[in-house]
């Protein structure tokens, strides 16, 4: 079905099924499929749409942007970077009295101060930042989780690996990116207890992610936070 709203246009696919209720999906080609109970007549079906109008463009653009990269970030003022899971502007200053470069997270903004104003030296100061941030939410989620588990992490790693969000050896060792800082807590969360059930299960088997589920039910919807939104997790 074509349906224009607001000045745009979208088609998407009405499914019928036994249910009670409306639901709305986009999957990751940007195909918007609407499951409605059985006997729904058209005329809800659009103002079901239309009462999520915004949601919908919302995510369409995301997809766009998705499908284009992530663009090339300038270190000056007013340009945003994600920190737990919303972007914020960053604002930066210069200092020649500091010893080091630093960034603080204040009034809604990533606050850089710099001895230098320049584009590499802003850069590190955020990735510095978000070692930083990273390690402290990690070691905060897994003592927040540890009654889970009857072992402990024998070390906490905070890595480049830019192939994984975490890992986890034979040595209960873990280790976790530090872009996760950019991530949603909930995400973090589950990263973290994906790692710690490795610690009981090193493979991905029935266990294991029965173990993750018990822990965490709705760990599908941070998967799919990541797999959504991990393109735009970059400095």
């Amino acid at each position: 079905m074509i349906h224009t709203y607001s000045g745009e246009t979208i088609s998407f696919d009405i499914v019928y099924k036994k249910r009670k209720s409306m639901s709305i999906s986009i999957n990751l080609y940007g195909e918007i499929e609407v499951q409605a109970p059985k006997g729904t007549s058209e005329e809800s079906v659009l103002q079901s749409v239309e009462g999520k109008w915004d949601w919908i463009q919302q995510k369409l653009k995301e997809m766009q942007a998705r499908s284009q990269g992530p663009k090339k970030k300038v270190y000056d003022h007013g340009e945003r970077f994600l920190y737990l899971g919303n972007e914020y502007p960053i604002q930066v200053s210069q200092d020649i009295t500091i010893k080091q470069d630093y960034v603080l997270f204040e009034e809604g903004r990533l606050q850089i101060v710099v001895k230098q104003l320049e584009d590499e030296k802003v850069k590190q100061a955020l990735k510095r930042f978000y070692y930083q941030k990273c390690k402290s939410l990690v070691e905060r989620s897994i003592q927040s989780h540890q009654s889970n588990f009857k072992i402990k992490p024998r070390s906490i790693r905070i890595t480049d690996n830019n192939s994984n969000w975490g890992t986890c050896d034979f040595k209960q060792q873990l280790t976790f990116n530090w872009k996760l800082a950019m991530a949603p807590q909930q995400v973090i969360d589950y990263v973290v207890i994906h790692e710690m059930c490795h610690m009981v299960h090193l493979n991905h088997d029935r266990s294991f992610w029965r173990l993750v589920g018990k822990i965490m039910p709705n760990y599908k919807e941070q998967e799919n936070w990541l797999a959504l939104s991990s393109w735009k997790m970059t400095v």
